[in-house]
This record gives C-alpha cells, structure tokens and sequence, in this order.
C-alpha cells in the first residue's frame, strides 16, 4: 500500500491549518498583523467624538461651530490621515481636550485625572506611540519648574511642566519597551515649554517632531493643519 497517497490530504489541510495561524503567513489575518500600530496620546488637537475614551473632553466632532473649527469628519483629523496615508493601524486614541502633560490645569485647578502621565498606562500594545501634547502647559501658564531626572518623580514636581515631562517620557519608556516613541512639538508654544521638550526628549533618547506653519482657527487645526501635521509627521518617519 502506498502510504504516502493515504497521508497526503489530511497532511495538506494540516500544514493550511498551521500557516493560518503563523504570523507574516499570507493569510488575511498575517498580512493584518504586519501592519505597524500606532496609539495616540493626546489633547484636543488629537480628539474626534466616538473615537477616543467616553467621558475624555472632545474638541472636533461631526456638528461643529463654524468659529472653532472646519473640521467635521474623522478623516479629516491628522492622526487618521498619518494612520490611513502611512499604512499603520490605529491602536488606542487616548486623547482629552484641555489635559496637560503636569498636573496644574487653567487657573492652578488639578488636572491630574486627565494628565498626560495619568492615561499613560491606557494605550495597548503600539508598535508605535505619537505623544502630542504640552500645548495646553503653555497655554495655562504652567511653571516650567527645575530639569528632574530622577526615578519615579512624585509628589508636588509634577505640578511642573519640567519634572512631569520627565516622568512621562521615563515611564513611557519603561511601560512600553521596543515601541517607537515620538513626541509631537506644536507650533507657537512658550520658547521654554519647547527648549524643556527638546532638552528632556534628547536626554531619554525620545525623538521629538517640531511643527511648523499649522493653520489654525481659534487656536486650533483647521483641515489645512490637519493635513500638513501629518504630512510633517509622515516625513519624520521616512
């Protein structure tokens, strides 16, 4: 009897089988997981309604105010564009209209449950995580405070814009290790939020993304500085 004939089929569906679930297969499900994925986290610059956690504040939305934003579709967003443009999967949104990177608010109110740090934990497993934020430290007026490298900053330091980057950019590192972490500079920030970002981002090894010429409407991107925050984003990472 030839055996080989009698094992040939099962063996054929076997191997289908296995290579189904064999990542880089050319299975649907390997050429999904070949995709890099990318998480955000953000302010407002980075939510859109029904894509970010319920009950985080929302900037853009499908029912905008003509005087805030001409931004009316998730498509339009930067992040969307980078994402759908780059060939990525979105990962988690975790953005909050308003939230700073310390945890000193508008008017020295504590906005510690939406820090930057505080929703760190929150962002999946990116292969990729774009950081997009201290717009709203520099608007606030938040104390710069004193450059802090030390392990596990806590307490009243992190209510400075200094020492509570620190501790975002140390624990992103270690919360996320092998992810490709960026951190995204807003144009017309305070000069010493933006040499704080830079001089912190250079001493964890964290590559930082200056923009520039963002259209805006009431401090905000129009569609025009959507698209060219994601042009500029799509450039860095070439």
């Amino acid at each position: 009897m030839n055996t080989r004939k009698l094992l040939s089929l099962p063996v054929v569906v076997l191997m289908i089988a296995v290579l189904s679930f064999i990542p880089g297969s050319m299975s649907a499900q390997g050429r999904h997981a070949a995709k890099p994925v990318v998480s955000i986290l953000g302010d407002s610059y980075s939510t859109f309604e029904g894509y970010i956690p319920v009950g985080n504040a929302v900037w853009y939305d499908t029912r905008p105010n003509a005087k805030k934003t001409d931004v009316n579709d998730v498509k339009q967003t930067w992040w969307w564009q980078f994402i759908s443009r780059g060939g990525y999967v979105l990962g988690v949104n975790d953005s909050y209209s308003g939230a700073t990177v310390s945890y000193t608010g508008y008017n020295g109110d504590d906005y510690s449950d939406r820090s930057f740090i505080t929703r760190l934990p929150r962002l999946g497993s990116p292969d990729i995580l774009l950081i997009f934020g201290a717009t709203n430290d520099s608007w606030a007026g938040v104390k710069v405070g004193e450059y802090n490298y030390a392990d596990n900053i806590s307490g009243p330091q992190l209510y400075d814009f200094r020492p509570a980057m620190s501790r975002l950019l140390s624990e992103a590192i270690n919360r996320y290790p092998g992810t490709a972490i960026y951190f995204l500079i807003n144009s017309e920030l305070r000069p010493e939020i933006v040499e704080s970002i830079k001089q912190i981002c250079d001493h964890y090894g964290v590559s930082y993304i200056e923009l520039h010429d963002i259209d805006k409407i009431s401090g905000h991107p129009s569609r025009a500085g959507m698209t060219a925050i994601a042009d500029q984003v799509l450039d860095a990472l070439k």
